[in-house]
């Protein structure tokens, strides 16, 4: 059983997503009837890991809190300047209020309760500083087109140790062959996440502060990186309307 004094967990809503060409804030766009954030915190509130999430937003900040309501704490990111950052803003809330913390994004809405669980547990029983999901592809075909630019790279070493996470853009040939991606779901030891997040760099192709950058850190640490493995399914995010389609497609499909 989790203690909910153990882990604290933060949700990334601060995006616009600018391809979703709409006003509406990215979080909220919907599919099968509910926006994305909502199907995350529906499996939240199945895992009974926390019962009060805190969210970040900065876009469209007004509309999330009213459709959300105030049954969750929120932060607010001034300027979107990434994954990183978006953490960052959130200190002053969290810090010393929790052991770990859990790290989801909003426009990621078939996560599971179990993984939710399985992903927490594996973090406390191994007392790991970082540990993370990652989802194997067979390819990059159809649906699985999306994973290829939409998300990073996982390196691993002969050992199968976890050695680096490098985004698409910024990804050699080779690189980007790699099947194994990170779907950005990360459960960290606080202490050490507010220390290192702010140590990160905008040197990437982007020039924002990547959150897939503590991976790095932690492995420049000599930190050992907890990974379990995920069904591609539940890493599957959207970014544009075509790809909230492709989502709308796949919900019906894995619910006859």
């Amino acid at each position: 059983m989790i203690k909910r004094d153990k882990i604290k967990i933060l949700i990334l809503a601060a995006g616009k997503g600018v391809r979703m060409k709409s006003d509406k804030p990215k979080a909220l766009m919907e599919v099968a009837d509910r926006s994305m954030i909502e199907h995350l915190l529906l499996s939240i509130e199945k895992s009974g890991i926390d019962d009060r999430p805190v969210v970040v937003v900065g876009y469209g900040k007004e509309k999330i809190m009213s459709a959300l309501g105030p049954n969750y704490d929120y932060v607010i990111q001034k300027e979107q300047l990434g994954t990183g950052h978006a953490v960052s803003s959130a200190y002053e809330f969290l810090k010393n209020k929790a052991e770990n913390i859990l790290v989801l994004p909003s426009d990621h809405p078939f996560i599971t309760s179990e993984t939710l669980k399985e992903l927490t547990q594996a973090h406390l029983d191994s007392g790991s500083t970082l540990t993370m999901t990652t989802t194997t592809l067979p390819d990059f075909k159809k649906w699985r087109a999306f994973f290829y630019t939409n998300f990073s790279r996982i390196i691993r070493n002969k050992n199968g140790e976890i050695v680096k996470d490098v985004q698409f853009k910024d990804a050699s040939e080779e690189e980007k062959k790699i099947t194994e991606v990170n779907p950005i779901y990360f459960c960290f030891e606080a202490k050490w996440l507010w220390k290192k997040i702010k140590t990160l760099k905008t040197d990437n192709a982007q020039k924002e502060y990547y959150l897939t950058d503590l991976v790095k850190i932690a492995i420049e640490d000599g930190i050992k990186i907890k990974s379990i493995s995920i069904d591609p399914r539940e890493a599957l995010a959207a970014n544009s309307k075509e790809e909230l389609e492709m989502l709308e497609k796949i919900m019906i499909q894995s619910n006859p």
